[in-house]
């Protein structure tokens, strides 16, 4: 890819015994926001350990900004920002005095640095909070802070490992926004998180880690529509579950799961709706309690290909009907 500004090559690393990464072949293109994910244990925060020059490799490549991360670490840390999980921040300080303190590790300079602080703090709307010790900050106000110490170079791969883990959902949606504008201004972000729907509300491209290595690759959408949608159906009986799983497969050319009473089967082509299935359902005999379809989440996509099942939904509202089957008044999504 030519317009990859990060990549790697059969990246390892090796922990004693444990491999953290087993060959990872990664490609993210400039000016967007990819989406690193998979299980806890997967990968990820290694991966970004190595592209960030705090770790080296045990094996293969990895490249940032045309630079060999283990080759020229210095010219790689010139071109990264990183904002992990932790937020560094010195409580007692303003938020202004600690991008200052930043900024000159950042090696700006005692005017750079405070140029630069400045004009961050007005940019994303700190310019009076600025003045305030960090210490009265709420969560999200003061992660965003930490990030925009990753900001002080104007780094042109912003590197983020968990950046809103802890943090109330209105806190993260203001993190997100941040995010979007650094992408607008010419950043490249890179993303490894566990909050599947972060990714799916940011990130245009995404990469599924498993083991240590690349398992999948796409769009948010492209990934989820080749898992489909999911048929949830909950049965009277176990007596019942023979014939509706029977009926599932032949109408959808899936294997359904059963998890007690509990089916779910994933639709990809010609997906039935609900009264088509509940009125096949009924003239089977099978008797059910619930049935709904789901759109797929990221959530569905993870679990699928590290090979877990998929949550069931949510309960749908129920109406009375047929030879005792009951089923709802409308289709769930």
């Amino acid at each position: 890819m030519d317009d990859a500004i990060v990549h790697t090559s059969r990246l390892r690393k090796q922990f004693g015994e444990v491999a953290a990464l087993t060959g990872l072949d990664l490609m993210v293109p400039s000016n967007i926001i990819y989406g690193l994910l998979g299980p806890k244990g997967a990968g990820k925060s290694t991966a970004v350990q190595i592209l960030s020059t705090l770790t080296k490799p045990t094996g293969g490549r990895a490249v940032v900004a045309g630079f060999d991360v283990a080759r020229y670490p210095e010219e790689v840390r010139k071109m990264i920002g990183i904002a992990g999980q932790d937020a560094s921040l010195d409580d007692r300080l303003t938020a202004r005095e600690n991008l200052r303190i930043f900024g000159r590790r950042s090696r700006l300079g005692t005017r750079g640095a405070r140029r630069r602080a400045d004009e961050l703090l007005e940019r994303f709307d700190l310019a009076q909070a600025g003045d305030r010790p960090v210490g009265g900050y709420p969560g999200g106000r003061r992660r965003l802070v930490h990030l925009l110490a990753s900001l002080l170079p104007g780094p042109a791969v912003l590197l983020l490992d968990e950046p809103t883990k802890g943090l109330d959902v209105r806190s993260r949606r203001a993190i997100w926004a941040s995010v979007r504008q650094l992408v607008a201004d010419g950043t490249t972000v890179l993303l490894a998180t566990q909050y599947l729907d972060e990714v799916d509300q940011l990130a245009s491209a995404v990469g599924v880690i498993d083991h240590g290595n690349l398992i999948a690759e796409g769009g948010p959408a492209q990934l989820k529509s080749q898992i489909g949608r999911h048929i949830d159906v909950v049965v009277e009986a176990a007596e019942h579950l023979p014939c509706a799983m029977a009926l599932l497969e032949r109408i959808t050319g899936r294997c359904p799961e059963a998890d007690g009473l509990h089916i779910v089967v994933a639709a990809v082509d010609a997906v039935p709706t609900v009264p088509q299935i509940v009125r096949e359902l009924d003239a089977s005999g099978a008797v059910i309690r619930t049935i709904g379809i789901r759109e797929p989440s990221l959530d569905d996509v993870v679990l699928s290909l590290t090979g877990k099942n998929a949550p069931p939904a949510e309960p749908v509202g129920c109406v009375a009907g047929g030879t005792g089957a009951r089923f709802p008044a409308q289709e769930g999504h």
